[in-house]
């Protein structure tokens, strides 16, 4: 297990400020995240998590600040050269945010068609989003489309899109939201199977502490095919906590420092709802 000063950065924020109508989304934030860690954000709603996510992707820029990307500064980058950074970048958005009029096939080798780097015929465009959705268990919808899906196995259908493209981080825009807490369980399992199978960097922006604490004490393993409980200090992967509020960062450290705040914002988000 490599330390964290020998895993290369994947995501820094160097002093963020983005405003929207002079009303700041984001104020002065500052965060790194390095290969191999996660990275949860709570937040109430308007409190700049999806803000974070875009700006992430470059598809909002800084009024000041730096961010960096795979130790690339992509703040003033054109749109040209921002598309070869986001083809390692996998994305969930929220409520998976498929394409209506497309097959499920479609849908998940959408990434593989329209970002740079990927040369791929049309037969083997088929078999890398067969083999994504068989992760997911739902290689048998290829040919079906959203509509005929429920909502969890859209939301799964949306993780097999954000990891067709084998990316060194996956953002994950609210995973689990409005799903019932078994099919939130196994959202949040695919997640960590895939963090550890790739040993990815993952941003999980989530409202649940349950999702949360199970990223951060789970870990899976491959001869057995199952997920164990692990504590924190003992799981291959590190996982640092954010809070933001107002579009500040309010919090920023580990599980035990969360669960020990007692300041009563962030405190909310530590209670075991449901």
């Amino acid at each position: 297990m490599s330390s964290p000063g020998q895993r290369q950065s994947v995501l820094r924020f160097e002093r963020v400020t983005v405003s929207f109508d002079e009303q700041k989304a984001l104020d002065d934030v500052s965060f790194e995240l390095r290969q191999r860690e996660s990275l949860v954000v709570f937040g109430a709603a308007g409190s700049g998590k999806t803000t974070l996510l875009k700006t992430a992707l470059g598809l909002l820029k800084p009024d000041s600040g730096r961010v960096f990307v795979f130790g690339r500064d992509i703040t003033d980058l054109k749109e040209q050269d921002l598309f070869r950074i986001r083809s390692n970048i996998g994305m969930l958005f929220q409520e998976g945010g498929l394409f209506d009029s497309l097959t499920i096939e479609e849908n998940v080798s959408y990434p593989l068609e329209n970002l740079n780097g990927f040369h791929l015929t049309e037969e083997e465009r088929r078999a890398r989003s067969e083999e994504a959705l068989r992760f997911v268990e739902l290689e048998h919808t290829l040919d079906k489309f959203p509509s005929e899906l429920s909502g969890g196995m859209r939301r799964r259908v949306g993780i097999a899109r954000a990891i067709v493209t084998e990316p060194k981080l996956v953002l994950y825009d609210s995973p689990t939201a409005g799903l019932d807490p078994i099919t939130a369980f196994t959202i949040v399992a695919l997640i960590v199977k895939q963090r550890d199978l790739r040993g990815a960097a993952t941003v999980m922006v989530t409202h649940r502490y349950q999702d949360a604490h199970f990223l951060a004490t789970s870990r899976y393993r491959p001869e057995t095919d199952q997920i164990e409980t692990v504590s924190p200090t003992d799981n291959d992967v590190e996982t640092t906590f954010l809070v933001l509020r107002d579009g500040r960062l309010v919090f920023q450290g580990t599980l035990a420092e969360l669960e020990a705040s007692r300041d009563p914002y962030v405190e909310k988000f530590v209670k075991r709802e449901e």
